[in-house]
């Protein structure tokens, strides 16, 4: 394949071009299982000067297969970290703006701590179908702040400890947060065995949502801001933020 900016050869479909230092691939799709992983890598829309054709299809560059041997014992955390990295190096070449992913939770976990690229899940029985619909219908703003950054308000204090910041900090890093407002700390709720568990709520009209945190019997409403203008692209902030938490095991 070559460059579709400079015509220069690339090893692989999709990949970053070294020449003209220009990014192929804008979105990459991973279908995660235990065994095996596809990645399709996606270009973007070509521009008004662009004469090629819209129609979706045109837009999959291509697709790359990633195999392991799963492990038992004490050999299966090394084989899977190994494994996320061997994906983590295709994604990494590419350089893309986003990443979609679906399939095996723990795949997806170990991969989304070896990159860092915006993640989205995605669970259609199509995910690169999906993913081509999805982006041709959004058009989110995407915040660069550190996620610490945009933890403020007047309540500083949050319930479990560590476990509840670093539960914030799980939906601050995602990229169309803007900024997340703790709330005050109800101590009536009814009491948990579980530990310290989190979920968002549906998204309001201006597409905001609503972080509880659960520690025992103790409840915490948290703001989350986000850069979606509606109650629809909220919803589907909403989705992700919670897949992001049940990957983080917060849920």
């Amino acid at each position: 394949m070559e460059c579709r900016h400079c015509a220069s050869p690339l090893e692989k479909p999709g990949d970053f071009c070294l020449v003209c230092r220009e990014a192929n691939t804008e979105a990459i799709v991973l279908e995660a299982a235990r065994d095996r992983a596809t990645i399709t890598m996606l270009a973007g829309e070509p521009d008004e000067r662009d004469a090629r054709a819209t129609d979706p299809e045109e837009l999959v560059l291509g697709e790359t297969t990633i195999t392991t041997t799963p492990e038992d014992g004490e050999n299966e955390p090394i084989e899977l970290r190994n494994f996320a990295g061997l994906i983590g190096d295709e994604i990494r070449r590419k350089r893309p703006e986003e990443v979609y992913a679906g399939g095996t939770r723990a795949v997806i976990r170990a991969v989304r701590e070896d990159v860092h690229h915006p993640f989205y899940r995605v669970d259609d029985d199509d995910p690169v179908q999906a993913v081509l619909e999805r982006r041709g219908n959004r058009a989110l703003d995407v915040v660069e702040t550190p996620p610490a950054e945009k933890i403020g308000g007047s309540h500083s204090t949050l319930i479990g400890g560590r476990t509840g910041m670093s539960a914030i900090q799980t939906v601050a890093g995602h990229p169309h947060v803007k900024k997340v407002i703790p709330g005050p700390i109800d101590a009536g709720g009814k009491g948990s065995q579980s530990g310290m568990r989190a979920k968002v709520t549906r998204a309001d009209d201006g597409g905001n949502v609503r972080m509880l945190l659960r520690d025992g019997s103790s409840v915490q409403e948290n703001r989350v801001v986000t850069t979606a203008r509606d109650r629809e692209m909220g919803e589907r902030i909403r989705d992700d933020l919670n897949d992001v938490l049940a990957d983080a095991e917060f849920r």
